[in-house]
């Protein structure tokens, strides 16, 4: 039977083709504007969003919702106990983006690194003395923080040691066979990781353990000389803090792809500071990764619908009720 599946904000068109491809009405939202997007929602049995919010509200809206899509990894923009409290599945799309993201993480660290923004502003303005004051850094042997292993994780620290970087791990976890699997050095203590690195590049997912995770007294455990990377979730960086640490030169430079509010206003102290390098949430946005991640959420998806049992359920305490067989 078709299903309307709403995307609240578009994906690439590889998604919405294999949902129809499997026989399911797809439509666009026109607005998310609160009063017209939950009259828009009511007949959709599946929703698919970036970023925006999915509470109870939207929920309640649908009473046909039967899977709830998130584009990407992250799903602290959709309310998970309401949506397990009424047995919505909720599915993402781990390690879709992962290539992206971690060369995005790098592209940061790079530019932190040999200073390209200020010495492209530096030929654009004849300001021939930058390179005889500028402060560039060799990156080959440095110690490569990585904070969260997931897909992105992994695959920024492969990618960091392919360069010459030693790539030292920190997880939520005192012993993670992934870290020894991956046969790369574990630091089971935040504090002792951030004083060793002479990078910090962090790849958790949001929500309540993990908000200002980084704050004042871990940037203060960093090096003077250090560089901190943010491609995963704002609230994961005490912004406040960072600020105040950047200004007093207190680390030696950030690289932030998100923020604790998007889009980031022109009015926060961070667009004013040069030692930082802004990107506008942009990280997993290559062609590439949209197309995959894209496919990977239809897909998940038109499970759901069809009856089985998605690769990537968030929720796994629905499981039972929707799939009793086979549910662990």
């Amino acid at each position: 039977m078709a299903s309307l599946c709403l995307i609240l904000q578009r994906i690439h068109e590889a998604g919405p083709d294999l949902m129809r491809s499997a026989g399911h009405e797809v439509r666009l939202a026109g607005s998310l504007e609160r009063a017209a997007l939950l009259a828009e929602i009511a007949g959709a049995r599946a929703v698919l969003t970036r970023d925006a919010l999915v509470d109870a509200a939207l929920m309640d809206a649908a009473p046909g919702l039967r899977v709830i899509g998130v584009h990407g990894t992250g799903v602290d923009n959709v309310d998970l106990a309401a949506a397990t409290a009424r047995g919505i599945p909720v599915v993402n799309t781990p390690g879709a983006n992962a290539r992206s993201v971690a060369e995005h993480a790098l592209a940061l660290v790079f530019h932190l690194a040999k200073q390209i923004g200020p010495g492209e502003r530096a030929v654009r303005t004849g300001d021939a003395s930058f390179k005889y004051r500028s402060a560039l850094t060799e990156l080959e042997g440095a110690t490569f923080g990585v904070v969260g292993f997931g897909a992105i994780g992994r695959e920024t620290a492969r990618l960091a040691r392919a360069l010459g970087m030693e790539p030292l791990v920190w997880t939520r976890r005192a012993h993670d066979p992934a870290v020894a699997a991956a046969g790369l050095a574990h630091e089971p203590n935040l504090g002792r990781l951030l004083a060793r690195a002479d990078i910090v590049s962090l790849h958790l997912p949001g929500g309540p353990q993990t908000r200002h995770l980084i704050g004042r007294a871990e940037i203060a455990r960093m090096k003077p000389t250090a560089f901190l990377v943010n491609t995963a979730r704002g609230a994961v960086i005490d912004e406040e803090a960072l600020v105040e640490a950047l200004r007093g030169k207190r680390i030696g430079g950030a690289g932030l792809d998100v923020f604790a509010q998007e889009p980031l206003p022109l009015s926060s102290p961070l667009v004013g500071l040069e030692n930082v390098v802004l990107t506008p949430h942009v990280a997993g946005s290559t062609e590439a990764a949209l197309r995959r991640t894209a496919t990977a959420l239809a897909r998940q998806v038109v499970e759901v619908l069809d009856g089985r049992r998605p690769d990537h359920l968030v929720n796994t305490d629905v499981a039972p009720r929707l799939w009793p067989e086979g549910a662990s």
